[in-house]
């Protein structure tokens, strides 16, 4: 039995049709020490064939390592969600994308396939500040409601700006980050070396200003 029911599937199929380009889901996997690695690689097999705009790549995380590290991946299961052309927008997934984070992964393909964030021209304009590489680690959980809200806006500010990275990180299946950044709510947001976190979903301009805080810069 797949992850994604017959049902549903029908929705999904009518949904990703709509994809403006073509989309590629590059996941990095082993059968070994992963204990979501097996169930992460079907979940993304069957999405892949939702759509014909949908590819997947599929690497040995340490077998492939020079493909691992040209898109700075370094820990497993991962997913990177690129655009056409092998277009990077700097959208990651650590840890399997399932429950509430299916629809982060379903927003993340429709965005990059539109190679548009969809924020706000103030937040456009003033993410244009950030001049030096910034990373979003989202932690969540897959029976977060408010997870995805706070998923998508990372990844949203990483299709704007070439200079951000963000990505979902599952918190039950990376214990020592979950320890390391002291998270205990979902979602948990770090913002780069920034030893303030954002705890909860805001709203974007919220977000923003916290970031830009966080970053010495005006919000």
């Amino acid at each position: 039995m797949g992850f994604i029911s017959d049902k549903d599937k029908k929705v999904l199929q009518e949904r990703l049709s709509k994809l403006e380009k073509p989309v590629k889901l590059v996941l990095f996997t082993q059968e070994m020490e992963c204990q979501f690695c097996k169930e992460t690689h079907e979940l993304v097999e069957e999405t892949g064939s939702l759509s014909d705009k949908i590819s997947v790549e599929i690497y040995h995380f340490m077998n492939d390592k020079e493909k691992a590290d040209a898109l700075k991946i370094d820990k497993i299961p991962a997913i990177a969600v690129l655009g056409e052309n092998d277009k990077d927008f700097g959208i990651r997934f650590y840890g399997i994308p399932a429950g509430y984070e299916f629809m982060s992964l379903l927003e993340s393909m429709e965005m990059v396939a539109k190679e548009d964030s969809g924020l706000a021209p103030n937040t456009r304009e003033k993410l244009k500040l950030i001049k030096e590489p910034l990373d979003l680690q989202v932690f969540v959980t897959p029976t977060c409601p408010y997870c995805p809200r706070a998923v998508i806006l990372a990844f949203r500010m990483a299709v704007e700006s070439e200079f951000i990275t963000s990505s979902m990180v599952e918190a039950t299946e990376f214990p020592h980050l979950s320890n390391k950044y002291g998270v205990s709510g979902v979602p948990h947001t770090v913002i780069g070396n920034s030893p303030q976190p954002m705890v909860g979903a805001y709203p974007e301009h919220a977000a923003l200003e916290m970031i830009m805080a966080a970053l010495g810069l005006e919000g």
